[in-house]
């Protein structure tokens, strides 16, 4: 007997938890060695068009990233900060960097396969299932590296390629 399309979503899957971690922390890989590549004063001050310098829009994936799988893994409301005293060191920012990513590591192993299609409201405004929301964290870093490969450039600086992900 054929299966109906309400069961087939329920049981069929395309991506693993463990590939899908996999896939975003790949992407964090090049989002650092595009933190790594601007100079030090550059990665805080450069802008174009009146965006943020660099710095900023990696202060807002930090807020994001690991306090919002907090929020997944524990069901308690937080506010978003996306504010970071990092003294203006690219140092303290990495440092940062790589432990969020450790963090998210963590934090992913507490979230079953059944809570990906939850809804939730993260930050108390942003409403949508566990899966959209952490779709969101991915999609938000590739949008603002983006712009750091934009700033690179008009620095004369060679961004990393983006399919490098190991």
């Amino acid at each position: 007997m054929e299966k109906t399309m309400e069961q087939q979503k329920e049981t069929t899957q395309v991506i693993t938890p463990s590939q899908l971690l996999e896939h975003w922390q790949g992407h964090r890989k090049v989002t650092r060695r595009v933190i790594e590549a601007f100079p030090e004063k550059e990665l805080f001050t450069h802008s174009i068009g009146g965006m943020r310098p660099f710095s900023e829009m990696v202060n807002e994936l930090l807020g994001i990233a690991v306090p919002g799988l907090q929020e997944i893994v524990s069901g308690k409301t937080s506010e978003l900060k996306e504010h970071f005293d990092h003294g203006n060191s690219k140092a303290k920012v990495l440092e940062a960097w790589d432990a969020s990513t450790e963090e998210i590591t963590t934090l992913w192993n507490k979230i079953t396969l059944e809570r990906f299609q939850e809804n939730i409201v993260l930050f108390g405004q942003y409403e949508g299932s566990v899966q959209s929301s952490i779709f969101y964290f991915i999609d938000n870093e590739i949008h603002h590296r983006g712009q750091g490969y934009v700033y690179l450039r008009s620095l004369g600086i060679e961004p990393p390629f983006f399919w490098e992900r190991n």
